[in-house]
């Protein structure tokens, strides 16, 4: 493959050429120059201003569906050139099967996100949070919250292990939220970022504006932040720390997200001896989180606890795994380990090897030589898998020292108690797991490490075969940990969405309210007239309402409505033992029965617009009802939820079901699918 310098920066609507010759970035392999980057000439002020005005009001225009429906579309165009982002991913060092990590993970990230907006996020630009709040006695002051996209860019510095799934995961969810982003990948790959959004940017499935490409340094990008940015960062503590400190952040309180170091644990139970399932999982899993990416893993296994009696066993088993692993240019066949980003990489985990070689026995690799196939050794930036050992489980190295690369060290512990304990020397972990088969270990364990951990996995073999693995964020759930793991959340399904947005509590009337919202608010005015069932998704508005009934509850309703159902239940057919029931004082009517007879009073029975009732959400009873209780239903659309490219909408209903003296029985919201439009 040919070199591709200069890359260009891909700001304000325009492909941008550095205007000097840039620094080499090199194949991780074979040395050879890939490329060169520079952010010389770019106006970084002008980027973000342009972000802010072009990118995020294009954004704010769509929905929450249609911003979802892009990242789906995005994500398909993706899958259909992933090849290319193979090809290129080799030059890193990666392997196919670390290149489908990244590449496909991002990928995956995307699709993910689109599937969470449509399902739960409303068709509107409007987004609520929580229940309608009364702030007054009489109900005509409420509040909620709302969460409304900042009027920024959402800055991501990424780092250089995940060239393609760290940019997806963090452009993902600002994306969903409705606001732009300006993505700084790390200068050793940023090659393979560039093409990343090169497919993108041609594929043309994006607004204008709403990403922007930044190859090489940073320069004085953070200078412009402003307090409706965000800043989200990925690498090293230090750097963490500076960015996070400097005078624009500070000044303006912007939101800064850092995922940093991690001394990740795994733990094996005392339960998992030599010859048990868990015993495999744990030695098999250990290796693979050394070498998939050549251990370049933010999330990568590098404290390995296990019980003192079996740290000869563990050893022995991994290292006859280890001495499995080819090591060498992607390129060759049979290759199960690539190189390291860059020949500095090398140099920077052979330094930190040192500090751990000083209070630790090297198990298994050598850290000075690796035999390769397909490369040289030199040129390239390999280095053997290392297992240590150590003896002393409070030296304070293991827990402090991070070698990023195909580094672990097992570390003996002899209780409970003491590994818990341990863990917290980490002093905060993005990730750590549990490979046991004892329930009661496992729970000790997670409660106990978990106040240093960003996610836990516990591993045994009823989860074995469908697990994604320990050092596998998901989409759905948070990436991120506490103290030197950044202090930061990544992902985490919508709540990554709601980190790009701001909450505000509104408090107003409830006609206000619900204007503001888009839903119907208690004590907002209801509209009555035609038979909102009669009226199509076109027709329909929230707050129209139908009231209907009453209906008369009979003893024999009662009695036949448990002989039919089967469900006999004392307080429904024993009226000795329902009346001593002090919450009944006699027999009462099903619930379920009330909500069948609510039914029946608010259904049209003639085909029209509403297609289907797929649900009830919210569903509670409030006031026993009895024979001879005369039962009225208010019926009011709620929210209006259109779907795109379908022929029909959610509709949502909050239902109250009274008895005479007005008093509520039910409350509920009922969910059905209406035809946008209808031929009466």
């Amino acid at each position: 493959m040919p070199p591709l310098s200069p890359l260009r920066s891909y700001v304000s609507g325009a492909w941008h050429a550095p205007t000097d010759e840039g620094a080499p970035v090199r194949d991780a392999a074979t040395g050879e120059e890939v490329a060169r980057v520079s952010t010389t000439g770019i106006d970084m002020a002008a980027a973000l201003d342009h972000g802010r005005r072009v990118g995020g009001p294009a954004l704010r225009e769509l929905t929450f569906h249609q911003r979802a429906g892009l990242l789906k579309a995005l994500a398909s165009h993706l899958r259909e050139h992933r090849d290319e982002l193979y090809e290129l991913s080799a030059r890193t060092g990666a392997t196919l099967g670390d290149s489908k990590f990244d590449v496909d993970g991002g990928i995956g990230v995307l699709f993910a996100y689109a599937s969470k907006g449509k399902r739960e996020l409303p068709n509107d630009t409007v987004l609520t949070e929580g229940d309608v709040e009364p702030l007054s006695k009489g109900g005509s002051f409420v509040g909620r919250h709302i969460l409304s996209p900042l009027r920024g860019v959402a800055v991501q510095i990424n780092a250089f292990n995940f060239p393609v799934w760290g940019t997806l995961e963090k452009f993902a969810p600002a994306f969903l939220a409705g606001m732009p982003s300006l993505v700084k990948p790390a200068s050793q790959t940023a090659y393979l970022t560039h093409k990343l959004v090169e497919l993108i940017v041609d594929s043309g499935i994006l607004p204008e504006g709403s990403l922007q490409l930044v190859c090489g340094s940073a320069g004085d990008l953070l200078d412009h932040v402003t307090a409706q940015d965000v800043v989200s960062f990925t690498g090293s503590a230090s750097t963490a720390a500076r960015l996070r400190a400097h005078p624009a952040v500070v000044r303006n309180a912007v939101r800064f997200n850092a995922e940093a170091d991690s001394l990740n644990l795994s733990i094996l139970g005392p339960d998992a001896t030599k010859g048990t399932p868990e015993f495999d999982l744990y030695v098999k899993q250990l290796v693979t989180e050394m070498t998939v990416k050549a251990g370049q893993k933010c999330t990568a296994i590098r404290r390995a606890f296990v019980p003192a009696e079996l740290i000869d066993d563990v050893a022995a088993a991994a290292s006859e795994r280890l001495a499995k692993i080819t090591v060498g240019n992607p390129a060759g066949e049979g290759v199960r380990m690539g190189a390291l980003a860059s020949l500095e990489q090398r140099e920077e985990v052979r330094r930190s090897l040192k500090a751990l070689m000083d209070v630790g026995a090297v198990v298994f690799g050598d850290p000075e030589q690796v035999d390769v196939v397909n490369a040289d050794a030199e040129r390239g930036a390999f280095v053997s898998p290392v297992l240590l050992r150590v003896d002393d489980p409070g030296r304070a190295e293991p827990h402090q020292v991070e070698a990023f690369g195909p580094v672990a060290t097992l570390i003996p512990y002899t209780s409970t108690e003491q590994v818990i304990e341990l863990s917290a020397r980490g002093e905060g972990s993005l990730a750590g797991s549990v490979v046991t088969g004892d329930a009661a270990f496992a729970r000790e364990v997670v409660l106990g490490v978990a106040p240093w951990h960003g996610r836990l996995l516990v591993l045994d073999t009823d989860d074995a075969k469908e697990s994604t693995g320990h050092g596998s964020p998901m989409p759905t759930l948070v990436h991120g940990g506490p103290g030197r793991a950044g202090g930061g959340e990544e992902m985490g399904g919508i709540r990554g969405v709601h980190h790009h947005m701001q909450r505000t509590a509104v408090q107003a009337s409830p006609a206000v309210l619900g204007a503001v919202t888009g839903q119907w608010v208690p004590g907002a005015p209801r509209n009555e007239g035609t038979h909102p069932f009669r009226k199509s998704l076109a027709e329909l508005r929230v707050g129209d309402t139908v009231v209907a009934g009453p209906r008369q509850v009979t003893h024999d309703d009662i009695a036949h409505f448990a002989e039919f159902t089967g469900d006999t239940f004392y307080a429904h057919t024993d009226e000795a033992a329902a009346s001593a029931n002090p919450l009944f004082g006699g027999i009462v009517a099903h619930g379920y029965l009330v909500v069948s007879f609510a039914a029946g009073l608010f259904v049209a029975p003639e085909p029209g617009p509403v297609l289907a009732n797929y649900g009830l959400e919210n569903l509670r009873f409030l006031t026993p009802v009895k024979a001879g209780d005369e039962l009225t239903v208010t019926l009011t659309a709620k929210q209006i939820t259109p779907r795109e490219n379908a022929d029909y909408g959610e509709v949502r209903w909050d239902t109250d079901v009274t008895n005479a003296d007005g008093d509520s029985v039910a409350k509920y919201d009922v969910l059905t699918l209406v035809a946008k439009e209808w031929n009466k």
